[in-house]
């Protein structure tokens, strides 16, 4: 998200609220990589929002108060000026993008109903479903990625994401692929290395990152999983999991079943991933002027001549020192 870049440093405090009943608590407000991060003075990460589904419950008045969706409970109020354009900044050029809440049902209403009908007469099931996977517009996808990985956090932890480590994964995110830079999120365990999810997410295992000694293993592992998820789109996959009867209720009503992104997550969580060959990967290292040799060795791969000439010499700085500590130990604060 270009918009994004100039608010990748700020922060600011506020006060947070998980429940009706709750006490406000003062926190600490960030923006990371497609969400807003709620942590402690201390840098706890508490929770994260999806900037997106994010809703100004008092628009034009201060301080401002904020909600993480039409039907939420938790509250966030703010009365830093700069923090509180940057939002609107950022809801407004989402908002641009994609669908004004309610157009996406009535849009998916209203221009798919004759195709319904015609897919249910002439169609096979596959079909359907392949057909509502592209034109899934990508505000809707992202909204479905981010409740899969809730989902997906339930069976192994929480989302990893300080503040600092967070502002850590966005950097990297935008060295590793600066045309589509993905939100990266570090899961405490996964069985996969790596998985991607609908809505350009890529979950990273926190051993990648607490078990090697470079960054170049990490985005090696990134670029692998970018040419897996390139080869077999994520939405398709949850959709063609979920079944018939769900797309069509995605269809009607823009939302997914909880259950079918529940019984995805296994699915996910219990795939092992294939090898990605040599000569796919070499000029993505090439291109992101990353050496591959490391990520070579990390990987096991077979055909270590296939990569490692494509960046064997000196590559551009990754990530800072302190950015690659933040990162090692984003799971253990």
């Amino acid at each position: 998200m270009t918009a994004l870049e100039q608010y990748s440093r700020l922060e600011a405090t506020g006060l947070w609220r998980e429940g009706p009943d709750a006490q406000r608590c003062e926190v600490l407000v960030s923006l990371g990589n497609a969400t807003l991060i709620i942590a402690t003075p201390a840098e706890v990460a508490r929770t994260h929002w999806s900037l997106p589904a994010i809703v100004r419950l008092n628009p034009g008045k201060r301080p401002a108060l904020y909600a993480p969706g039409e039907q939420a409970d938790e509250r966030l109020e703010i009365d830093d000026r700069d923090m509180i354009d940057a939002i609107e900044k950022l809801r407004a050029a989402i908002d641009q993008r994609r669908p004004h809440p309610g157009r996406l049902r009535l849009w998916i209403g209203a221009s798919l109903a004759a195709a319904m009908v015609a897919a249910a007469l002439f169609w096979m099931p596959g079909a359907l479903i392949r057909q509502t996977a592209s034109v899934l517009p990508p505000a809707g996808q992202e909204a479905i990625g981010q409740q899969l990985l809730q989902e997906i956090g339930r069976l192994t932890g929480p989302v990893c994401s300080p503040v600092a480590g967070s502002g850590a994964l966005t950097r990297l995110s935008r060295r590793v692929l600066p045309d589509a830079p993905p939100r990266l999120a570090v899961l405490p365990s996964a069985t996969p290395a790596t998985l991607a999810l609908p809505g350009n997410i890529i979950v990273l295992n926190a051993a990648l990152l607490e078990e090697h000694d470079t960054p170049e293993v990490v985005a090696g592992f990134i670029l692998a999983e970018t040419i897996r998820r390139d080869a077999a789109d994520p939405m398709l996959r949850l959709l063609e999991d979920a079944g018939l009867v769900a797309t069509l209720r995605l269809l009607t009503t823009g939302q997914l079943e909880r259950a079918a992104l529940q019984a995805h997550a296994i699915t996910l969580l219990s795939q092992e991933t294939g090898p990605v060959a040599g000569a796919l990967l070499r000029p993505m290292f090439d291109a992101a002027s990353i050496a591959a040799t490391p990520y070579a060795i990390a990987a096991g791969v077979a055909d270590l001549d296939g990569i490692a000439p494509a960046h064997d010499g000196p590559s551009a700085i990754l990530l800072s020192d302190a950015d690659w500590v933040s990162l090692q130990n984003i799971c253990n604060r």
